[in-house]
């Protein structure tokens, strides 16, 4: 994993560099470089610095640890605040399994998943197709279900690899054990989903968008990724002004089916916008809400059954600076 350089858009260079940092990594480990994944995200349009990587990767064998997890998670940060990691144990099969995994990502986040690595690993015995299969169901849930600035990126990865020692009977249908299993992966993808949106640069507060009453999941997450990823919504609650007339326009305005007669906006638990028109809230209230950290964002569509949650931040302006300095 190279943290700091995307090595996107840097022609048969480029690839010439990924090729070598496969292949050193695997004469350092005594293995095949097929099974070498390589990943980077970074400054677009640069060279790697392999004297640097190669040093790099030598350093990195010799300082492997069982307990190396969480300096992992340190080492592939860019601009994130705060290291990203969960791990989780439990029973399958009447077998002790665990999962735990580490990811990394600040901007540039939007899906189709983003600037961001996730390395997901586990002790589970499981057939490699429904391992895949328990994955992308996951992600479409969790890290597509996330916006920090509604930019997408060159460089994202999600990996899940079961090396099979929890010796739990291995899991080859869609049977009872895979139903443990595949919940597990989308707690701990949401887990780490929802450190990456909270981690957003230069963020002051952490908005979970929740839409209910949808027709469809689709429309669903439309609605709520709309509101997401509205820079007038994001800026006012860094402003803490609950200007609600900015999130029903950015309702309006996604793409998917909506009465604005059956819609029912609310922050926390204040409604602000009903049967068409603003509601009567109690102000002192509601300026404690969005004096929180943490806000949610409720719309009720009142037109079916399905719902959708997408989590983000706010707009500031340390978001601005971060950016606008990131390289130079």
């Amino acid at each position: 994993v190279n943290s700091g350089c995307a090595n996107a858009c840097t022609g048969e260079q480029g690839l010439i560099d990924a090729n070598e940092m496969a292949q050193l990594t695997a004469q350092e480990l005594g293995i095949k470089q097929e099974e070498v994944f390589v990943s980077s995200t970074g400054i677009i349009g640069v060279t790697l610095p392999m004297d640097k990587i190669a040093s790099g990767i030598k350093q990195a064998v010799q300082a492997l640890d069982y307990n190396g997890s969480n300096e992992a998670s340190k080492a592939i940060m860019t601009t994130d605040i705060y290291n990203k990691t969960v791990a989780y144990e439990f029973e399958l099969g009447g077998k002790s399994v665990k999962i735990g995994g580490i990811a990394k990502g600040s901007g540039m986040i939007h899906p189709n998943m983003a600037t961001m690595l996730c390395f997901i690993t586990t002790d589970v015995a499981i057939e490699a197709t429904l391992l895949q299969q328990a994955l992308s169901k996951a992600i479409k849930k969790s890290f597509n279900m996330i916006s920090v600035d509604g930019d997408t990126s060159t460089n994202d990865m999600v990996t899940l690899l079961a090396n099979g020692m929890a010796e739990n009977q291995k899991i080859t249908t869609e049977n009872d054990d895979y139903k443990v299993f595949e919940e597990a992966v989308l707690t701990i993808c949401t887990d780490l989903a929802k450190l990456v949106a909270r981690d957003g640069e230069g963020a002051t507060k952490f908005l979970a968008v929740n839409v209910t009453g949808a027709k469809t999941f689709e429309d669903g997450k439309k609605i709520a990724m709309s509101v997401a990823k509205s820079p007038l919504v994001k800026t006012a609650f860094f402003g803490q002004d609950p200007n609600w007339g900015r999130i029903i326009c950015a309702v309006g305005y996604a793409g998917a089916e909506m009465v604005p007669e059956k819609t029912t906006v609310a922050l926390g638990d204040i409604a602000v916008y009903k049967n068409g028109t603003g509601c009567k809230f109690d102000e002192e209230a509601l300026k404690e809400v969005m004096a929180e950290h943490d806000i949610a964002v409720n719309i009720d569509l009142g037109l079916g059954t399905e719902s959708a949650t997408v989590w983000t931040c706010d707009l500031s302006y340390e978001y601005v600076k971060i950016n606008g300095e990131y390289h130079t």
